[in-house]
């Protein structure tokens, strides 16, 4: 009997540190894979919704343009003079230069 109450002890004090190696790991994974790619969805969901005409951007098909009209998702995207393609938002992989607000007004003002 006495023996065997030894073996039960020793048995629950190997989970602990089992247990521990676990938490360990877990807090690894979030903290170098689940963190990071929250971080970079966040990134770019605010990169989308800061698009402007006049944006240079360059697509996930790695085609450079600049977009010349947006409608809700819809974007229109000049590739070339007179060359003009529409592309989902999404489709937008990174913004290379963004048109000043005060370049954007001059052009309004030069237009209308």
């Amino acid at each position: 009997m006495i023996f065997l109450q030894a073996e039960g002890a020793q048995g629950q004090t190997s989970l602990l540190p089992t247990l521990l190696v676990w938490v360990l790991l877990l807090v690894m994974f979030y903290v170098l894979l689940i963190r990071p790619q929250q971080q970079q969805q966040k990134r770019r969901k605010e990169m989308l919704s800061k698009l402007r005409k006049g944006d240079r951007v360059v697509t996930v098909g790695g085609l450079h343009a600049t977009i010349t009209d947006m409608q809700d998702d819809v974007l229109t995207l000049e590739l070339a003079p007179n060359v003009r393609v529409r592309a989902d938002r999404a489709a937008v992989a990174s913004v290379r230069s963004r048109r000043a607000e005060g370049e954007a007004k001059e052009a309004k003002a030069k237009s209308g």
